[in-house]
């Protein structure tokens, strides 16, 4: 059947314009069913409760369930392996730690600058060097010089291989050249306990602990980013007395390689309008975190950038997985 031009032309631009207008449909009606967020850490970490924080939000205003489930094990990278494996489908979403989930040279065959979908950034946090009363030392001087005299003896606490608080740990060995035992724990929270307990004599700690402090039984001897803390304004810098450290914990949010282009633009827009939320922002303050507000692009160069910081420090320790 031979069709006249015009209206052969009319068929061939409706069909050219199908893909967008499917494209567009799919991300209006998305979220229709429940989204996993995965997070790599045990329940009640600071990963988790800001995850939790953010996937009440998005609920509440996506009017479809936003369920954070935990997977522990291997720095994070377990649960960044289950993400990268799943549909992409905008339904399996990953909340990355940096640098846990980026630095680490454990044996998974993904590469997360290569093989995910950046989506949003989400929180920045500092972390607290604490240290038990035992320790004699009172600031981070005095810890370098008292470490350097006691080779070995002081234990470092983690919340496991290649999780964030061993990394900022070990850029600490790095810089400063003190030798302190790593004990990684599985989460946080064991570790924090056993560092109240005197078992463990220093952690670089991303878990509330100011009642610790407060109360005497934690001594905090420094911030680990470059700036003060407005929540802690009196607490120093390491980098005052180390000049270059800085070592802030990131969070974001990343899907699988491939997620549709608009899924990822409207959960930016979602995940940004969580951030500039005053309620939201509040809540962070009271977490020692403020919001990383950043479109998909910057995210990817954010996670680019801190792949290779990481990994050096990766290197030096000689990090290996369990």
């Amino acid at each position: 059947m031979n069709l006249p031009r015009r209206q052969f032309l009319h068929l061939a631009m409706g069909a050219a314009v199908l893909p967008a207008v499917s494209q567009n449909a799919i991300a209006q009606a998305y979220p229709a069913r429940p989204v996993r967020i995965v997070v790599g850490y045990a329940a009640g970490g600071s990963g988790d409760i800001l995850a939790r924080l953010m996937a009440q939000w998005l609920s509440d205003r996506l009017k479809q369930p936003f369920i954070v489930e935990n997977k522990v094990g291997g720095g994070g990278n377990i649960a960044t392996d289950t993400v990268l494996r799943s549909p992409p489908d905008g339904y399996t979403l990953l909340m990355i730690t940096m640098p846990a989930t980026v630095g680490p040279p454990l044996p998974y065959n993904f590469d997360l600058a290569r093989d995910s979908t950046p989506v949003a950034g989400a929180y920045q946090a500092y972390l607290v060097m604490l240290v038990h009363p035992s320790v004699p030392a009172v600031t981070v001087p005095e810890f370098i010089a008292y470490a350097k005299a006691n080779p070995g003896k002081l234990s470092m606490a983690s919340a496991g291989i290649g999780s964030a608080p061993q990394m900022c740990g070990e850029l600490f060995k790095m810089m400063t050249g003190v030798d302190m035992i790593h004990v990684p724990y599985r989460g946080g929270g064991p570790a924090l306990t056993d560092l109240l307990g005197g078992q463990v004599q220093v952690m670089f700690s991303n878990l509330p602990a100011n009642e610790h402090i407060k109360a005497g039984k934690l001594r905090a001897l420094a911030v680990t980013t470059a700036t003060r803390s407005p929540t802690l304004p009196d607490l120093p810098t390491v980098a005052e007395f180390v000049p270059g450290y800085e070592a802030s914990v990131g969070f974001g949010v990343c899907a699988p390689k491939g997620t549709p282009a608009d899924i990822v633009e409207k959960l930016n827009m979602e995940i940004n309008a969580c951030l500039a939320d005053p309620k939201i922002k509040e809540r962070l303050v009271d977490l020692g975190a403020t919001g990383l507000v950043l479109s998909p692009g910057d995210f990817g160069k954010l996670i680019t950038a801190d792949t290779a910081k990481w990994a050096k420090v990766a290197q030096f320790a000689n990090i290996k997985p369990n």
